[in-house]
């Protein structure tokens, strides 16, 4: 029996109560919790002799809108490539637009965390969903693991996921004033706003975003008589 094999027959055993869920894939053990479960779980994973993940090694935020769906129809052919023209997923939108929502409610932000255990030479994934996609709030780890403390922030900046608890949290990377939070799935890829220094006003202009959204379409080489020539010639 490996270590993760190991690992994964104790979680089961022993949390099994405090668990939605709880996978051993690729070597990988990965368990989910409710926010009410997820400090007494962590506390568990820290302290209990058996499990002793000392070290918290990363935690970010994960937003889930429209997991698994995509706006391109990638068909080519020797004739064409057809792709999306409408805006099924979020690539495209200004602000203020609104894209269908595909999955369960309470399950679109999520923070996930990586914990490792240098006695037990082992590692654990820990999935938590907000309860509230309008207002996601998850318990904070400061507590169990001072490096928390950044990871949060980051994760409050970039998804918008308040970790309640958590003794400082504020935006850690977008500017003073930013609007939204950009690693969200219906943020625009142009951003909400501009910014350009007015020499007349001796300071800096912030103002909507002037760039309209642009269709990316994926590069496609196809085997056709196009290339034939250039074949030849290599």
């Amino acid at each position: 029996m490996t270590k993760a094999q190991q690992l994964y027959q104790q979680l089961t055993q022993r949390l099994a109560s405090q668990l939605r869920q709880h996978q051993l894939e690729q070597g990988e053990v990965t368990i989910e919790v409710a926010p009410a479960d997820y400090l007494a779980v962590c506390k568990t994973l820290r302290d209990d002799a058996d499990f002793a993940f000392e070290i918290m090694i990363d935690l970010c935020g994960v937003d889930y809108l429209n997991y698994g769906r995509d706006e391109w129809n990638t068909n080519a052919t020797g004739s064409g490539f057809s792709r999306g023209f409408e805006p099924a997923t979020s690539g495209r939108l200004r602000f203020g637009d609104e894209v269908e929502q595909a999955g369960e409610q309470g399950q679109r932000f999520a923070a996930v965390m990586h914990l490792l255990s240098i006695k037990n030479n082992q590692r654990i994934r820990v999935r938590v969903y907000a309860e509230d996609d309008a207002m996601p709030v998850v318990p904070s780890v400061c507590e169990l693991w001072n490096g928390a403390n950044w990871f949060e922030r980051e994760a409050f900046d970039l998804y918008g996921i308040h970790f309640e608890g958590h003794p400082d949290l504020r935006r850690i990377l977008t500017d003073y004033g930013f609007v939204g939070h950009p690693f969200r799935k219906d943020f625009p890829l142009s951003g909400h706003v501009e910014m350009r220094y007015d020499p007349q006003k001796k300071r800096v202009l912030y103002e909507p975003v002037s760039i309209e959204p642009r269709v990316l379409v994926p590069k496609v080489i196809r085997d056709d008589n196009r290339y034939q020539q250039a074949q030849d010639e290599d």
